[in-house]
């Protein structure tokens, strides 16, 4: 289930935040905002680093843009145990009562992953088979994500090469112009600027956004890894027991713990 991811909006404001305090707190109380915006150095970075981008991708590639940066501001919530639990359910109904009545109990699933390697292992086919179609599915997911991922990655590249670019325009024309004093602050605000734009682009935004997305899609390899597991051992028939001790390997040492604690907690006798 996705949700709004509110750390991505604060770590840009806290970070642009962060900025500005540190440019006024340093500036003797004559810091302006308007000296930090430079229309020159702005043109340089988006417009250069939106024109490599454009060059480097096909128009297909660049249509997934806002879709992945839209999945940078949500977030993926994932119930380890209940994932277990659905499987141990459907191994004991399994056992019970043959894999062709699992077709029945899909109803209550509403992953549709589950439901194809499910659907694979009641129409009866070998487990190296059911596990070889649904890890093509995830090779396939993963390429889908690194397309949509590298746009980011080429920008957080890009973008501060083209604030160097923009600093060195600055400063040839800053030494073309070195007999008119008022011109040399102008050119050099234009020089060192670009540079801050392209930095701050690169590091604040770009390339945190991409390594989210690279960690997002980790988790859902994961989760897709545990799901092979599961229809394999329903296929295959393993006890409910020794399957859920199997999948529970998966799950992080704290909620281990916490369900070592439950099963483990005495009864006390009033």
């Amino acid at each position: 289930m996705k949700k709004t991811d509110l750390l991505t909006p604060i770590g840009i404001f806290i970070g642009m935040t962060a900025m500005f305090l540190a440019i006024f707190s340093n500036s003797a109380g004559t810091g302006n905002l308007t000296d930090f915006l430079q229309i020159a150095s702005i043109l340089i970075v988006l417009g250069g680093m939106s024109a490599a981008i454009m060059i480097n991708f096909s128009l297909a590639d660049l249509k997934l843009l806002p879709k992945v940066m839209k999945e940078t501001f949500q977030t993926r919530e994932h119930n380890l145990q209940g994932l277990i639990d659905t499987f141990v359910d459907l191994s004991t109904k399994a056992r019970r009562e043959g894999l062709l009545a699992l077709e029945a109990a899909l109803d209550e699933v509403d992953d549709p992953f589950i439901e194809k390697g499910v659907l694979l292992a009641v129409d009866g086919i070998e487990p190296d088979i059911i596990k070889d179609i649904m890890m093509a599915e995830v090779v396939a997911m993963e390429e889908r994500h690194r397309k949509g991922r590298v746009i980011l990655e080429k920008a957080a590249e890009y973008a501060p090469a083209w604030g160097m670019i923009g600093t060195l325009v600055g400063l040839v024309l800053m030494l073309q112009n070195l007999n008119d004093p008022s011109t040399l602050g102008p050119n050099m605000a234009v020089a060192l600027l670009t540079t801050l734009y392209g930095t701050l682009l690169a590091n604040l935004v770009f390339s945190p956004m991409s390594h989210k997305l690279m960690l997002s899609t980790e988790d859902e390899v994961f989760v897709k890894q545990i799901i092979i597991e599961g229809v394999i051992g329903v296929q295959s028939g393993q006890n409910p027991k020794v399957l859920q001790e199997k999948l529970s390997a998966f799950l992080p040492n704290h909620s281990k713990k916490e369900e070592e604690e439950i099963v483990q907690e005495p009864v006390t006798n009033e």
